[in-house]
């Protein structure tokens, strides 16, 4: 989401601090830096945004193209790149349920989501910071009713702003900072009627990713109207919290929020001071990025360095076809969403009899027999054209021919209802894809969406009645549903398009019609017609699923507390399932089988990621080898030979564009039983063969280090340019550690 600007923000990245420089000394060199491409020293302090003083060397400041270009050429200079904005893109009471149930194959004596909690003392004690629009702090789920003193670990702060104060923090949320200067920078000062110049969460965004990783149980919860009752949590529900605004709501676009990478480096440079031990990023993009101008890629890689688990949204574009994963970076776990085992079914009664079943989550008691209409039959003449006509867009519909009858828009949502209600209609029959229709929002008045097909039906009896009628019948809440999880039509796919050699995304956890916390200054959906206020809501995108993840990371760090970042990541891969609650391949929203450019390992299974048996570990400087092939401007002094990116000790594999046998290594460090046996087993990718050597590793001690070879090569049957999945799992009879296959020839 770029915006015209001369000059513009960019980040200067220095790499990291060398030595004891004083904060003072680190902004004077920032200073000097930008007096020498703006001429003087007053401009220079005028043009200076942020200087990044902690673990991460470098400064933003507002700068011309010529400047940025000239600033890139100094020396000490890695990186010059302009601050992009990246969007939060919205699309518990259930979702930990359903994800214990699922793991336990549907068997409630088996479910072992308290005995992991009991285990990891529910997160006590682990600091996750949250990067997003802030947090309402005045929520149950951040109660700190019964808990103990703040961490002597934490260096954070509560920072004090516009109806904030450090009163504001407990000992849940343990720290609260805002960035708003670069947000400033470009559009002035924050105007109090569209943002809280605080950690104060404006947009509902930041509190709902915040109470979904770590919110307190909460008693009789449910969205507006009663919906998905029950007792919200979330999945650390005693990790402490520090909520890290870095997204802020722009000016006119009451759907849009912006989060900056000048920004995001602050918090990150921030939050690494501070002490937290995980970081939870539900902010991403239309695509990946080069790992250089990338502000999370290079936050999270020093975060990684700190042994700081990352974990970050896959983006919310899988509309758009393949390649468009973001937060692609091998330091961070990049989390996909998929489905619950919960849905909000209600029908509509035709006059003729037709019985046509939607989802609502928009409260209203049955409505009989009323007067129906088409609304591309009654819309005012000239508003709409051919393509346009039905949609009920605002200001089409005729208060005449609408006053109080049920109005079917052929597509439409929230803002569609909106537009009845204007038109003084009393409901609204909403049309989606079918690939849509169990994605829900409150609506205005009564209502609910039907498929195209079905609308298509409906239509058809308002033409073919002389008084077309219908009975609408409430929503209501239904849990135990199959199959479960099918991935959102929304979650970004495969392959990484930034280096395909590494696979994208990692994982998969719910993220399809999340109730969690929410912001009392914000209403329940983003139309500019709402105005209701809610404590608790339900929404949808990768944001949702990216916290259940970062719980999980919580809950291992709390059990496991010596385990580097890459192990957590492992261990939570390694054990993800691929079928769903039926037993069948997980699939699609159109019904089709899903595949790892999906759902990466799988979905995610909480207990059984506690327990892992092996791990694939990673340091930070595998990864500087990883940015040296890359060619990466990250990374300088590399040695003559680099190892691809296929060979780095990834829990997954992916080969892109193979044209000769190739033959990569994999490392498993013991974390199960001391003396144990582990042997493979292969699903070959269609096309290709691969071979594992040894085929059995044998362990005597915990820690234990064993290697092996993975040799692919393509056979006759070998697609060129398509990738083909299969896996390759070690087992030991207690555990299995899977890990996906994804490859292509040129």
């Amino acid at each position: 989401m770029s915006h015209f600007c001369n000059p513009c923000v960019y980040v200067a990245y220095l790499g990291e601090h060398s030595g004891n420089r004083n904060p003072e000394e680190i902004e004077d060199q920032h200073h000097s830096y930008l007096r020498s491409v703006k001429g003087s020293q007053e401009e220079a302090k005028a043009s200076h945004i942020y200087s990044y003083k902690n673990v991460i060397n470098g400064f933003s400041a507002l700068l011309t193209p010529e400047e940025a270009s000239k600033l890139s050429e100094m020396d000490g200079v890695i990186s010059v790149f302009r601050s992009e904005a990246r969007e939060l893109r919205p699309q518990t009471t259930r979702s930990w349920d359903f994800t214990y149930l699922l793991e336990a194959n549907g068997d409630p004596s088996r479910v072992s989501g308290d005995a992991l909690l009991k285990r990891a003392n529910y997160g006590k004690d682990v600091i996750v910071g949250v990067f997003d629009s802030g947090i309402w702090p005045e929520s149950q789920s951040f109660s700190d009713a019964g808990m103990g003193p703040i961490p002597s670990s934490w260096k954070g702060k509560c920072e004090a702003g516009v109806a904030f104060t450090s009163s504001n923090c407990n000992r849940k949320l343990i720290g609260a900072r805002y960035y708003a200067k670069e947000y400033e920078a470009i559009y002035g000062p924050v105007n109090s009627q569209v943002d809280y110049r605080s950690a104060r969460d404006k947009d509902g965004h930041g509190t709902h990713t915040a109470s979904t990783v770590g919110g307190r149980r909460v008693a009789n919860i449910s969205s507006i109207g009663g919906f998905a009752n029950g007792t919200v949590t979330g999945g650390a529900p005693l990790v402490r919290l520090a909520a890290y605004k870095v997204c802020w709501k722009l000016p006119n676009e009451t759907s849009k929020d912006a989060c900056y990478d000048a920004s995001i480096i602050k918090a990150f440079d921030d939050a690494i001071q501070d002490g937290v031990q995980v970081i939870s990023v539900s902010i991403g993009g239309d695509r990946g990025y080069p790992y250089a101008s990338d502000g999370i890629a290079i936050g999270s890689l020093h975060a990684s360095k700190n042994n700081i688990v990352v974990a970050c949204s896959a983006g919310n574009n899988g509309r758009n076809g393949s390649s468009t994963v973001t937060n692609v970076a091998p330091w961070l776990i990049t989390v996909g969403a998929s489905s619950i085992d919960r849905m909000f079914p209600s029908t509509i009664v035709l006059g003729n009899g037709l019985n046509i079943q939607g989802q609502t989550i928009t409260p209203f008691s049955q409505m009989r027999n009323q007067p129906l209409v088409y609304a591309g039959d009654v819309e005012v003449p000239g508003t709409t054209s051919s393509s346009t006509r039905g949609f009920c867009l605002n200001g089409t519909l005729s208060r005449s021919l609408v006053r109080g009858k049920v109005v079917i828009c052929r597509f439409g949502g929230v803002d569609q209802s909106a537009e009845v209600g204007r038109a003084g209609g009393v409901a609204a029959v909403l049309g989606k894809p079918p690939i849509d229709i169990f994605q829900v929002a409150p609506l205005l008045l009564p209502g609910l969406t039907i498929t195209y097909a079905d609308v298509n039906n409906a239509i058809s009896y308002t033409r073919t009645s002389r008084n077309p009628t219908v009975t609408l019948n409430p929503g209501t809440t239904v849990v135990n549903v199959s199959p479960a999880p099918f991935m959102a039509v929304f979650t970004s796919l495969g392959p990484n398009g930034i280096e395909p050699n590494i696979l994208k995304p990692d994982i998969t956890a719910p993220g399809l019609n999340i109730l969690a916390a929410w912001s009392e200054a914000s209403p329940p959906t983003s139309s500019p017609y709402d105005n209701r206020i809610v404590k608790y809501n339900i929404v949808s995108g990768t944001s949702m699923s990216c916290p259940h993840v970062s719980a999980v990371a919580a809950l291992i760090k709390a059990i496991h507390p010596d385990w580097s970042s890459a192990a957590i990541r492992s261990a939570i891969m390694t054990t993800a399932r691929t079928t769903n609650n039926v037993g069948n391949p997980i699939t699609d929203a159109r019904g089709n089988v899903a595949n790892p450019f999906h759902y990466g390992s799988g979905h995610f299974q909480p207990s059984k990621a506690a327990d892992p048996g092996l791990v694939y570990n990673a340091t930070y400087n595998d990864y500087l080898l990883f940015l040296c092939y890359a060619r990466s401007r990250l990374v300088s002094n590399c040695p003559n030979v680099v190892p691809s990116p296929s060979n780095l000790n990834y829990p997954s594999l992916a080969i892109a564009n193979l044209n000769r046998p190739i033959t990569v290594r994999r490392s498993v460090t013991n974390v199960g039983a001391a003396n144990s046996t582990y042997q493979v087993k292969i699903e070959q990718p269609l096309g290709y063969s691969v071979n594992i050597f040894p085929s059995t590793l044998r362990f005597s001690q915990i820690g234990e280090i064993k290697s092996f070879n993975i040799t692919v090569q393509a056979t006759n049957t070998a697609q060129r340019n398509v990738f083909t999945f299969g896996s390759f799992t070690w087992s030991d009879g207690v555990h299995l550690v899977r890990s996906p296959i994804a490859v292509s020839s040129s």
